[in-house]
């Protein structure tokens, strides 16, 4: 019998050429990565009530009469200082939309939650309330000092 010697280590392998593939999994990582926080603030971004905000106009200031609705801290609204309720606003809208020359205005109170705020005014845009003002927006210029 004869001995034969044994090779111990790695075996070499007929082609010697360096392995040039380009590892591409850290980049589909990222890729899955900014996809799912894409589909995480597209709905975000398409929830909105647009309203057609009332542009100047040149020529002379005309006297208005002006209502205003408040929202306060607890979600309750007035109508001119008077509380109304949420089954009689679309009631007092409608009245409002055939006085000639007014104006309606909403202040919302700062701890007021933006959902009642929002539904407030949907329910003014479905009564076709076009001269509508916002009061009070220059409390939120310092958001972090609620």
């Amino acid at each position: 019998m004869a001995a034969r010697a044994i090779k111990y280590g790695p075996a070499r392998s007929e082609n010697t050429e360096p392995f040039s593939d380009l590892n591409i999994t850290p980049l589909i990582d990222v890729l899955l990565v900014l996809l799912v926080m894409m589909i995480l603030t597209i709905p975000i971004m398409t929830h909105k009530v647009p309203i057609d905000l009332p542009q100047p106009q040149p020529g002379p200031v005309e006297t208005m009469t002006i209502h205003r609705i408040d929202l306060t801290a607890n979600g309750a609204l007035t109508w001119d200082g008077a509380p109304i309720s949420d089954a009689a606003l679309p009631a007092r809208l409608a009245g409002f939309m055939k006085e000639d020359n007014a104006q309606l205005q909403i202040r919302a109170a700062a701890k007021a939650r933006y959902e009642r705020f929002d539904q407030t005014l949907a329910t003014i845009k479905r009564a076709g309330v076009t001269r509508l003002g916002f009061v009070g927006n220059e409390q939120f210029a310092k958001f972090g000092d609620l």
